[in-house]
């Protein structure tokens, strides 16, 4: 049995006047656990399954092998509850609206490079599953012998065709989904049940009209089209599942992004005065920003300690350690000139090639001779 996490409040544990109708108290339910909306769709096959077929044959997963494996596995539900009904779909806000982000503390040095929103703060995986855990012990409760499975972005799960028919929003034009009083700082979750739940209306209008603000932002041009993400050029994807050498045009891209990118959120109007409730989940304002030069002298033990129970741990110390020397490549200051070079001596060539990439790249703005690279197939 999942305990009840210490963050939610005793006096809502059981709240007075329970409505009749099992969708109602689930949703009272999900909300007394932190979860902004919630909604429930049925468990068919996903609406956009043939286009997410077509966008892997495009090449736009990029090394992302996993989701060209399991892709049949996402065409529907019952991939993970076999004999699933219902999909309960739920969202919760990251947290403090992060439009205007918080300046580095001095600590982390005169060249901080700048964390995702939702990555400054614990890993959410284990914080989601343990509500979508106390959720589905609600609903077996409520209906003995019933099956609920609660997944969350691990899971092969087409979430936001799932949440569009649940009514929690549309599908934006930068791909994510967008809630007309909530924004798109949202993370998504599901819980598969085998019970036949009473379905919300689907969220079948579209509201970013006009608007492009998304698709003008991003700095590497990873929208070929709207709805359309190449994640080979996405920030987030380069500084976070590509394992290997980033093309040198797209380094110079990446700014200071030091892990993900929030940008095409950040300028969406939808984001600009959401509706918020207070979260559950905790935001370090101090996790924003990361000194370059600390994580680049990173070893095994010292990253493992920082951030194995965090959402940066998915990069791993080589990747953590190649974008910080690419953020200190296009901070473009001599004084950091040392630290790359001992990174240029490295045993991974991917740390390596990224510090003399950087190295070269400050050369470049000064004039100076920079040094060859080590490895002549690097994309750097």
């Amino acid at each position: 049995m999942a305990t009840v996490p210490a963050n939610i409040p005793a006096n809502t544990r059981t709240p007075p006047l329970l409505p009749e109708r099992l969708e109602e108290r689930l949703r009272v339910e999900a909300r007394r656990l932190g979860f902004s909306l919630c909604g429930i769709a049925p468990a068919t096959e996903a609406d956009t399954y043939a286009f997410y077929q077509h966008w892997l044959a495009q090449g736009y997963a990029g090394e992302m092998q996993y989701l060209h494996t399991r892709a049949e596995a996402r065409r529907h539900p019952r991939s993970i509850l076999q004999d699933v009904r219902s999909v309960v779909m739920l969202a919760m806000d990251y947290g403090p609206r992060p439009l205007h982000r918080s300046l580095p503390p001095s600590e982390v040095g005169s060249f901080p490079g700048r964390v995702a929103f939702y990555a400054a703060a614990p890993d959410y995986h284990p914080f989601l599953w343990q509500r979508l855990n106390l959720l589905a012990d609600w609903l077996r409760q409520q209906v003995p012998g019933c099956q609920a499975v609660g997944v969350c972005d691990t899971a092969p799960l087409l979430e936001r065709d799932f949440a569009r028919r649940a009514g929690l929003g549309w599908i934006g034009k930068n791909t994510l989904l967008i809630h007309p009083r909530r924004g798109s700082f949202l993370f998504l979750a599901a819980l598969l049940t085998d019970l036949s739940l009473q379905p919300d209306a689907p969220f079948s209008s579209q509201h970013c009209g006009t608007c492009t603000a998304c698709l003008q932002a991003c700095p590497t041009q990873a929208f070929p089209a709207p709805y359309v993400l190449d994640a080979r050029r996405c920030i987030s994807y380069l500084t976070i599942e590509h394992r290997s050498a980033i093309p040198a045009t797209l380094a110079e891209s990446i700014g200071d992004w030091l892990f993900g990118c929030d940008i095409c959120q950040q300028v969406c109007p939808w984001n600009r005065k959401p509706q918020t409730s207070e979260s559950p989940f905790v935001h370090y304002p101090e996790w924003e920003w990361l000194d370059p030069v600390t994580i680049l002298r990173m070893d095994e033990a010292t990253f493992r300690q920082r951030f194995r129970s965090t959402a940066l741990w998915r990069a791993k110390r080589r990747g953590l350690r190649r974008n910080a020397a690419i953020v200190l490549g296009n901070r473009g200051d001599t004084s950091v000139l040392p630290v790359l070079q001992q990174a240029a001596q490295d045993a991974d060539p991917l740390v390596r090639d990224a510090a003399l990439w950087a190295i070269s790249r400050i050369h470049q703005r000064y004039s100076i001779s920079a040094p060859a690279s080590s490895n002549n197939t690097t994309t750097y």
